[in-house]
C-alpha cells in the first residue's frame, strides 16, 4: 500500500489526477469502489477481518461506497484532506519525498501528527539553533517551519532530505511502538505498521 501514495503524490504535485478512470489507475488494484477490509482485534479476543467504509467515506462520502463514477471525488478528497490543507504541496516544491512521506503519514495518522514529526526532527537537526531556529512542534507549516526545511536542506544539501526522512519514519516507528505498549491490544497491528507504514 505504501507505493500508492507515491504514486499519487507525484500527480498531486503536478495537480492532476492519477489517471482519467478507475480501471486505468494505479489504484485499481485496491478496488475503492468496494468497503475496505480491516484486520480487528478488540481487546476481548474477538479477533478478524470484517469491512468498512471508513477512511474517505467518514470525510465526506457520509458512509456511503466509493462507486466507480466517485473516482474523481475520493481522489479530490485526499487532494484537499490531505495534500492541501496540511499545506504538503509547499513542502513537495523543496522536498518531494518528505512531502510523500507528510502525506502517507497524515493519511495514517493524521496531518498534524505527521507535521510535529517534521517539526521536532528540523529542531533536532538544527545544531543547537546554529542553523536557525526552534520550532514549535504545533502541527501546523506555517512559514517557520518552511524557513527551517529551506535552512536545512541549503546547509545539509541533497543527502539532508534522506536524513530528514529518516528522522520522521524514526518518529513514527516510536509512536507505535508506544501505541502498542500503552494498548496491549494494539500489539496485534504492531509488526503490520512496522511492515507496511515505515520505510
Amino acid at each position: 500500500m505504501r507505493k500508492l501514495w507515491w504514486f499519487l503524490i507525484i500527480s498531486l504535485s503536478i495537480g492532476g489526477s492519477v489517471f482519467a478512470t478507475p480501471s486505468q489507475s494505479i489504484l485499481a488494484p485496491f478496488d475503492i469502489s468496494r468497503p475496505l477490509p480491516y484486520f480487528i482485534a478488540d481487546g476481548k479476543g474477538k479477533k478478524g477481518f470484517t469491512t468498512t467504509d471508513m477512511g474517505l467515506a467518514r470525510w465526506a462520502l457520509a458512509g456511503a461506497q466509493i462507486e466507480a463514477g466517485r473516482y474523481e471525488e475520493a481522489i479530490a478528497i485526499y487532494r484537499r484532506l490531505y495534500w492541501l490543507r496540511p499545506r504538503f504541496d509547499e513542502i513537495a516544491k523543496r522536498a518531494p519525498a518528505v512531502a510523500a512521506e507528510l502525506f502517507d503519514t497524515g493519511a495514517n495518522m493524521g496531518p498534524a501528527v505527521a507535521t510535529t514529526f517534521l517539526q521536532r526532527a528540523l529542531t533536532a537537526l538544527n545544531r543547537n539553533g546554529r542553523d536557525y531556529r526552534d520550532l514549535v512542534p504545533d502541527g501546523r507549516v506555517g512559514p517557520a517551519t518552511l524557513a527551517a526545511l529551506d535552512a536545512f536542506l541549503t546547509t545539509r544539501g541533497s543527502v539532508g532530505e534522506a536524513i530528514l526522512l529518516r528522522a520522521i519514519e524514526a518518529l513514527q516507528g516510536e509512536r507505535y511502538l508506544r501505541l502498542a505498549e500503552r494498548r496491549p491490544a494494539n500489539e496485534t497491528f504492531l509488526y503490520g505498521w512496522l511492515a507496511n507504514r515505515i520505510g
